[in-house]
């Protein structure tokens, strides 16, 4: 066997390519953590291809969120953030891994863990921060908050429980109508998972085979319950019955990428709605104003850090196969502190708008002479701002 012939198999069965000046690869596949199926003959692949670019975004994406949710937490005990602030951290892989598999004309709607998939779609750490602090360089001109985050086909965070599925079912209806392969994924927790709309909406999206991709983040507890004492069936992911199902590691971004193509590729062919439930964890409370200690103790959590966090795991998988130096990783976290640092100054020292902007841009197309106030004898004018998103 030549020299070359005898290289080339040793980098195929290391599974990854070198590149021509560094000993560092430029590729790596990896296998991906086994899956449950509900309904379905195939699962998704049992292997996932790495490129050094998409490491270095995954990583970026997942360690982004994870430093704005350090930041919000804060300013929520410095009473800067106000009302409800529910983090995200702990689940980065979930939302990062199905943003990997989107197409650009795909949608995505979520609970009230909102500010990561708010980044993820488009909006800048600014807009994010801001928002959260009701300053004027908030995505929504900070009217919205935590909960009420919107951009291009993103469909929000949305406050009561469980009511973002249905939407995602009608947002995945009127993708249909409009005759693309476009898919939304409407995601909820595993305590909403018990709403009686849920399943009412797995019936009307299997019935009328629409394109929606159901993502339940099986966290673990639901506020302050856990999922076995809140369901009596904790497999989520058969419990949308004739709606197919497939049980995801949601803590291996990889894992989640693979599925969440599989389940893009299953709903953009005709096939209907298929349901995932990414198995993940929540490091905070259910909000800022949940210790979540009193129903989990102290060591589960650390545990948890230690042995299955996302990012931590993510980081020794991709440098360990030396397709990312620790090198390039510290800069990349100092770009992200920094970055974070100064949209934290901004969303401290901003301006809030003025009262006169409280009823701007309430209604696409506002078909009465004006809004109704406190009391109907003072009613207000409706004005135009800014362009309407999403129609």
């Amino acid at each position: 066997m030549s020299k070359v012939t005898r290289s080339s198999l040793v980098n195929k069965a290391l599974g990854f390519l070198t590149g021509a000046k560094s000993s560092y690869a430029t590729e790596v596949k990896f296998d991906t953590k086994p899956y449950r199926l509900h309904k379905l003959d195939q699962a998704p692949a049992s292997t996932a291809t790495l490129t050094k670019d998409d490491a270095i975004q995954y990583y970026t994406q997942m360690h982004t969120i994870r430093r704005m949710e350090t930041s919000a937490g804060n300013l929520y005990k410095e009473k800067i953030i106000r009302g409800f602030c529910h983090l995200y951290s702990g689940q980065e892989a979930v939302a990062v891994g199905i943003k990997a598999a989107l197409r650009p004309h795909d949608a995505v709607i979520t609970a009230y863990r909102a500010h990561g998939w708010t980044h993820l779609m488009g909006v800048n750490h600014i807009g994010v921060l801001a928002e959260l602090t009701g300053r004027q360089s908030g995505c929504a001109r900070g009217k919205g908050g935590s909960m009420h985050m919107y951009c291009k086909n993103f469909y929000g965070g949305n406050g009561i429980v469980g009511a973002q599925v249905p939407l995602g079912v009608g947002i995945a209806l009127g993708l249909k109508y409009q005759g693309t392969d476009g898919v939304c994924v409407a995601l909820y927790g595993d305590g909403a998972a018990n709403q009686g709309q849920v399943f009412e909406v797995y019936n009307m999206a299997k019935l009328w085979n629409l394109p929606c991709i159901f993502v339940c983040e099986n966290n673990g507890y639901g506020m302050g319950t856990s999922a076995e004492r809140a369901s009596a069936n904790t497999d989520y992911y058969t419990r949308g019955d004739y709606v197919p199902g497939l049980w995801v590691d949601g803590m291996d971004v990889l894992t989640v990428r693979e599925a969440a193509r599989y389940a893009v590729d299953f709903c953009a062919s005709g096939k209907g709605p298929i349901l995932l439930e990414t198995a993940t964890y929540r490091y905070s409370g259910h909000s800022m104003s949940d210790p979540g200690t009193s129903y989990r103790t102290r060591d589960e959590i650390q545990e948890v850090r230690q042995t299955r966090d996302p990012i931590t795991s993510f980081k020794e998988k991709i440098t360990s196969c030396n397709l990312v130096s620790a090198e390039e990783l510290k800069k990349i976290d100092g770009q992200i502190k920094s970055a974070v640092d100064e949209a934290t100054k901004v969303a401290k020292t901003d301006a809030e708008i003025g009262v006169e902007e409280l009823t701007t841009d309430i209604c696409a197309n506002n078909l009465e002479p004006s809004i109704r106030n406190c009391s109907p004898f003072n009613s207000l004018p409706h004005q135009r701002l800014g362009p309407a998103v999403n129609l």
